[in-house]
């Protein structure tokens, strides 16, 4: 069985990934539910087809067509349960419907048909953040898009994926002499924040594996970075090891407003 993937959307305006391996699921909501059935529209799918959305946490560049999707789709939503009460509290998704609830708590692991989504725990300011792995016919694929920094639980989840999406936030200088304020400065690079550029360089060279082929940079700033930025630095500090990118391995930006390169492994 193949497997596909994709992002939507990636940055603070809005975070879609799709996934079809067994099932069709998306990685968080964060666009309309308009523009996720567009995107899912120009790769071919059908929102009616989607087995679940799995949220990583409340924040509103990933929540914010979840609630639309599973009420005009009928799409089962899963999330831990301190988004949930985050969400339920904000009353920022609406009203879902109870049997498409579904909270889901770092280590266990919801299955369809071949598919197998274990979300574990990562760290950045919200209720209850988790990243996902996702396995499925051999293959295996690893996110994470929020976490102020890495440990080795989340390198466990990480090594011998054959995709990998990771945060690639800000680049360091952009970030310090920028236009921020000090406190959102220092939300950022806290470690509950984001990971910066080298600081996701450095993780992908250490959990490399030959099995992974495809890496996507996520959720550059739009002002404390630069695609080619973002790019270079992790590819430099990847080369700088010996890990074959452009050869054996893809590395890619996962763009802010549209689809990304889709990736089919069979």
């Amino acid at each position: 069985m193949s497997v596909k993937f994709c992002t939507i959307a990636s940055g603070s305006s809005g975070n879609c990934v799709f996934i079809d391996g067994g099932a069709k699921i998306l990685i968080d909501a964060g666009l309309s539910g308009a523009a996720i059935a567009a995107g899912l529209s120009a790769i071919n799918e059908d929102p009616l087809q989607l087995s679940a959305i799995f949220i990583t946490h409340e924040h509103g560049d990933h929540i914010s067509g979840a609630g639309i999707m599973s009420r005009r789709y009928g799409v089962p939503l899963f999330m831990t349960p301190g988004t949930w009460q985050i969400l339920k509290k904000q009353k920022t998704i609406g009203n879902i419907r109870q049997e498409k609830l579904n909270l889901i708590s770092p280590g266990a692991i919801a299955s369809f048909n071949d598919m197998q989504v274990l979300p574990f725990a990562v760290s950045h300011d919200a209720a209850e953040p988790v990243g996902y792995t996702i396995s499925t016919s051999g293959r295996k694929i690893a996110i994470a898009t929020d976490l102020g920094h890495t440990d080795d639980q989340i390198a466990e989840h990480f090594h011998g994926a054959d995709i990998i999406l990771l945060e690639s936030n800000h680049d360091l200088d952009m970030l310090k002499f920028g236009n921020y304020p000090a406190h959102l400065k220092r939300r950022i690079l806290s470690d509950i924040g984001h990971l910066s550029n080298p600081a996701a360089g450095i993780f992908l060279r250490d959990i490399y594996s030959p099995k992974t082929k495809h890496i996507f940079l996520a959720h550059l700033s739009e002002e404390n970075n630069r695609p080619i930025l973002a790019h270079e630095t992790v590819q430099n500090i990847l080369l700088s090891a010996k890990i074959p990118i452009g050869t054996d391995c893809g590395l890619y930006l996962a763009p802010r407003k549209h689809i990304s390169p889709v990736i089919e492994l069979e």
